[in-house]
């Protein structure tokens, strides 16, 4: 390959991580999917865009609508050829979520998870329990999990005992 056809093709790569970055989540319309960390890879290959995904969850619902719109806004950035993949391993990871996509749960009222700490990755050694969760509201750790399930299966409802207030909060995995 020539250096000028190298260069396209890294250009093209870039703008197409570009495109398909921008896209949110749609069940959490205030992060986008690689804040989230479930866009795992973009690459152009010639007339081919390839992107991989991994979903939060194996069995998430918004995957199909995920796979829809990134296809949808490859082709209208002029990529004719797109091909949606989607990675099951290695598993999706909260450790996954950037800080940005951190502060933007936050922001919207939904208690990120904490980050893992090194063991935790390797998963050796005891089980990490959360005990209580900042309110996204107040910052309390006054809070206590009303329901393991919440609106979306990634996602648990706790409650503030200092503000009152009801809250998402985004299981660590």
């Amino acid at each position: 390959m020539t250096t000028m056809a190298h260069d396209h093709q890294q250009t093209a790569t870039r703008r197409a991580w570009h495109v398909a970055a921008q896209l949110v989540d749609p069940e959490i319309p205030v992060i986008s999917i690689a804040d989230l960390g479930i866009l795992r890879d973009v690459q152009v290959d010639g007339e081919r865009v390839t992107a991989t995904i991994t979903p939060t969850y194996s069995g998430c619902p918004a995957l199909d609508a995920i796979r829809a719109d990134l296809d949808q806004a490859l082709r209208a950035a002029g990529f004719t050829e797109v091909v949606i993949k989607t990675a099951l391993s290695p598993a999706w990871t909260t450790d996954w979520i950037t800080a940005a996509g951190r502060e933007a749960l936050e922001t919207f009222g939904i208690a990120p998870p904490a980050v893992a700490t090194p063991s935790a990755t390797t998963r050796s050694g005891p089980v990490t329990v959360q005990l209580s969760v900042h309110c996204p509201q107040c910052g309390s750790l006054n809070t206590e999990e009303t329901s393991h399930f919440g609106s979306t299966s990634c996602k648990a409802l706790w409650r503030c005992r200092d503000c009152h207030e009801p809250f998402d909060y985004f299981k660590a995995l």
